[in-house]
């Protein structure tokens, strides 16, 4: 257990102190819109350019495990929607509740966390999930979001929100990373030196702008002078910390009973991803769409503040 905190400690740590940077205001608001941008258009999809130009594309698309972390993501998003939805929750809100438990962290965290914990064997499938998660279960979360007085229009609200996550470049990072890897081209070498220094980038600015945007989100929240009652958020954080990893763990192995082409080391791994906290991003969907960010922050700022032991004691039991 020591050897695992001694890894998931410092990727924490930076979380932390992006958090209370932002709080103390050593780190103005105006400039979280600047690392965003750096992250999400520069360092991150040169580190999954990286990876996925180091990997066999079988597993990138390995379409079993795709599969199976899909269906669970849809299974758990529609509970969730159902669960929560209550006189105070309306769709909306539920099904952007219902995106933060089932959307992990594993662009901005879960990548460089689970190879450093698990080694580059980790990658393929970590990489899937954020396939998975940004073209399929942001799509479906948000078209059922916009169905909340628009009855009737939930293919047109899906294709929209499928537009927009084909707008991310993550995505398309990962397929030119494939794309290298199957021509396997050979990068100029100091194009590729400069593609390396970026991404070694990625970690620690990632991290620390979570905190940053999770500290600006409690503000928003606390802002609406408008009370989150424990009841809706603190088990929304429970889904996602205990039963979506629990859910994908089951799936996966007995989808390995049944005789499917999976193996044991990429079943644990989506399920280490799928146990990270929820992801920090989605507060700044909730904001555009008008939903209830106060309740979504408070559910990524618990699953996030839990996270630290629930995942270290998930990587113990499951390696």
């Amino acid at each position: 257990m020591q050897a695992i905190l001694a890894v998931t400690f410092p990727f924490f740590a930076l979380v932390l102190a992006g958090y209370l940077a932002t709080r103390r205001g050593l780190l103005p608001e105006a400039a979280i819109p600047g690392l965003n941008t750096y992250v999400l258009w520069f360092a991150l999809p040169c580190m999954l350019f990286r990876f996925g130009a180091g990997l066999p594309v079988a597993q990138l698309f390995n379409l079993p495990l795709m599969a199976i972390y899909a269906a669970c993501a849809l299974l758990l998003l529609g509970a969730t929607i159902l669960l929560t939805r209550s006189a105070r929750v309306g769709l909306k809100d539920a099904s952007f509740g219902a995106l933060v438990a089932v959307f992990p962290n594993t662009g901005f965290m879960g990548v460089p966390l689970l190879v450093a914990l698990l080694g580059t064997a980790a990658a393929g499938p970590v990489i899937l999930t954020v396939l998975v998660d940004l073209v399929l279960t942001s799509s479906v979360a948000l078209a059922i979001a916009q169905l909340d007085g628009h009855r009737g229009h939930g293919w047109a609200a899906f294709g929209r929100a499928l537009r927009g996550a084909l707008t991310n470049p993550l995505p398309w990072a990962i397929g030119l990373g494939a794309l290298v890897s199957w021509q396997q081209v050979q990068l100029w070498a100091p194009l590729a030196k400069a593609v390396g220094l970026l991404g070694d980038s990625a970690s620690p600015v990632a991290l620390f702008t979570i905190g940053a945007v999770l500290a600006r989100a409690q503000r928003v929240g606390n802002e609406t002078g408008k009370p989150t009652p424990l009841v809706d958020y603190l088990p929304v954080a429970a889904i996602k910390l205990f039963i979506h990893p629990l859910l994908v763990l089951v799936v996966g192995l007995n989808a390995m009973r049944l005789g499917w082409p999976v193996d044991r080391f990429s079943v644990i791994v989506l399920a280490l991803a799928a146990a990270l906290p929820s992801a920090s991003n989605v507060s700044l969907l909730a904001e555009r769409y008008g939903a209830d960010n106060g309740r979504i922050a408070r559910i990524i700022l618990a699953s996030t503040a839990l996270a630290f032991l629930s995942f270290s004691g998930a990587v113990w039991l499951l390696t």
